[in-house]
């Protein structure tokens, strides 16, 4: 078995309201950072695993549609390294 490092990203679909991005992009603008037109926040998750080459798509895609994400209010990508 080889070994990986999957990076995960999640974060809110665009038709989600994103109050946490909102409240930050406002609290930019008060430091004198102008020019943010949209800003939201969301999540990285680092996972070091054993697999099967031809099985680690199928593992992660699990992992994010089950346990990681909110898959009806967010959306995931992810990248994938051997080590």
């Amino acid at each position: 078995m080889d070994q990986f490092e999957v990076k995960v990203f999640i974060r809110l679909r665009p038709s989600v309201l994103d109050p946490a991005g909102e409240a930050i992009k406002s609290a930019s603008s008060k430091l004198g950072v102008a020019g943010i037109k949209s800003l939201r926040i969301g999540k990285m998750i680092e996972v070091k695993i054993e697999s099967n080459e031809e099985d680690i798509k199928e593992k992660i895609d699990l992992l994010c549609d089950r346990l990681f994400a909110n898959t009806v209010i967010e959306d995931y990508e992810y990248s994938i390294n051997k080590l």
